[in-house]
């Protein structure tokens, strides 16, 4: 409690604390018994100290079943916020393909949350829920929007379209501890400067890099290599997602990104 009134005193706003599944799952993944409870500790203590306070939930194998679990959490705790991350593999953790869910379970959990979110707003309880790291669940959940609610539907693609989908190398990037900079926290593995020799400003619009280059203007790239991804019908919406599982999995950096649980006939291939 009193690391919690301190960040509070120095002026953090929001405070977001990871949890893998429910009690057990969470536990044996982080390889600590106690982990589970420690981290819900964390949200009361943030909570009493009035910091807004949010879950987060990497999908994987190992605890998408658990979902719903999470979410009667969330309504027994009172916790406002939670992001549930798509999980995304690179560099050395490109051995966690296996862990990915197959397209059917990926449609099957956005709408397990997408339900599980209506329910709560349906009993008066309004946290924000998040999807993160799949950016196809954007047109997902405009096709099933407008079968149900079409007027609001179109309000939403306007959203979806000013968003713009995947920024990675555009309006995201990362700097590391030692001053290296990478297009985004997934492209650790590739470096393009280090703010301890330029400023940042000149590496991130330093387009001799190909690969930064390539982010900035990828959608030629993906019309020339992606059989999906370049001829999808939403590309403006997702702007052809996560390059870095495209690369992890095909070697192909412009590739279509494996994760896009969308069917041929609803990206406009058939």
């Amino acid at each position: 409690m009193d690391m919690a009134k301190k960040l509070k005193e120095i002026g953090l706003s929001y405070v977001g604390i990871s949890i893998d599944g429910t009690e057990e799952t969470n536990d044996r993944f982080r390889g600590q018994q106690g982990a589970f409870k420690k981290a819900l500790e964390g949200v009361h203590n943030c909570m009493k100290a009035g910091i807004k306070v949010g879950l987060r939930f990497t999908i994987n194998k190992s605890n998408f079943r658990e979902i719903s679990a999470i979410f009667d959490l969330l309504e027994e705790e009172g916790i406002p916020r939670i992001c549930f991350y798509h999980l995304v593999y690179a560099g050395r953790g490109s051995d966690l393909i296996k862990q990915d869910l197959t397209h059917e379970e990926s449609r099957e959990t956005v709408d397990l949350i997408l339900d599980r979110t209506k329910q709560l707003y349906e009993k008066g309880i309004k946290p924000e829920v998040l999807t993160v790291d799949n950016h196809c669940d954007a047109p997902y959940l405009y096709m099933k929007l407008k079968d149900e609610e079409p007027e609001r539907a179109a309000e939403v693609l306007d959203l979806m379209k000013m968003n713009g989908g995947n920024s990675t190398g555009v309006g995201i990037g990362c700097v590391s501890w030692d001053g290296t900079v990478h297009p985004d926290q997934f492209w650790r593995h590739y470096t393009i400067g280090n703010i301890r020799e330029r400023p940042f400003s000149e590496i991130w619009t330093d387009l001799s890099d190909d690969l930064l280059a390539g982010l900035k203007d990828r959608k030629p790239l993906l019309k020339e290599h992606a059989k999906r991804c370049g001829q999808c019908k939403w590309l403006d919406i997702c702007n052809g997602n996560f390059r870095v599982r495209a690369e992890a999995v095909y070697g192909n950096i412009w590739a279509d990104d494996p994760a896009c649980y969308l069917t041929d006939e609803e990206i406009g291939l058939e």
